[in-house]
């Protein structure tokens, strides 16, 4: 009798992966580069981003982060993020979960308990009821947190926007003080503390490199991958 040998990616289940922090700690980065490293395990993956990731979803983007909504106050930018959400789950996310595609995202849910949540005071129960509405059942089976001081990550934000000419045009976020900034990083690592079994913590003060490094090694980890490939 041949015995067949079952191909390495058919062993393994879907997943669902999401980068949090604040702004400017490099979070697309790590999403690109960890989508590549799966990718060499011939494992098929999805990178997308909240607010985002489908044609509604992203019309509700712009609206929010050119300002738009400011005036409405943080309960309805919260609505809004959820409404985002809800067609992010319904419309990209689940349906490739339930392909056996691995889905990354460049911020979830935590973000509105972080932004919305504990730095802008929304009220507990409206953004339980929120995610309860717009998570549909599913949740991430990990969360990578890059954690940086806002006033190092101020200053990456300046510089990536000089380089690419566009100093002047933070977006509805980014204008915060530093004040609210550091309320945020205090918000996330509440949250992480609150979820230690789902976050994993990572320094985003290192170079890429070492970033990526300790991303994989808290993905692999988690997950049954192939480690000795090189990448």
């Amino acid at each position: 009798m041949v015995k067949i040998k079952t191909p390495f990616k058919s062993l393994l289940k879907a997943r669902f992966i999401t980068f949090e922090g604040g702004e400017g700690v490099g979070k697309s980065t790590q999403v690109r580069l960890l989508k590549e490293k799966l990718e060499k395990l011939d494992i098929n993956v999805i990178a997308t981003r909240e607010p985002g990731g489908t044609k509604k979803a992203e019309a509700i983007r712009s609206f929010i982060l050119e300002g738009k909504s400011e005036n409405w106050g943080p309960e309805a930018e919260a609505i809004l993020f959820a409404s985002a959400r809800l067609d992010h789950m319904n419309e990209l996310i689940a349906p490739n979960l339930k392909k056996g595609n691995w889905v990354i995202s460049d911020r979830f849910h935590d973000s509105t308990r972080a932004y919305q949540g504990l730095t802008s005071g929304v009220k507990e129960n409206l953004i339980a009821t929120l995610e309860e509405l717009a998570l549909n059942g599913h949740s991430p089976d990990i969360t990578i947190l890059l954690d940086m001081d806002p006033k190092i990550a101020f200053e990456r934000v300046a510089m990536r926007d000089a380089r690419a000419g566009l100093t002047g045009q933070s977006d509805r976020f980014e204008k915060e003080d530093l004040g609210w900034h550091s309320s945020l990083r205090n918000g996330f690592l509440k949250i992480a503390k609150n979820n230690a079994k789902r976050f994993v913590i990572i320094d985003a003060n290192a170079n890429e490199d070492e970033i990526a490094k300790a991303v994989w090694k808290a993905v692999s980890k988690k997950f049954p991958l192939q480690t000795k490939v090189k990448f």
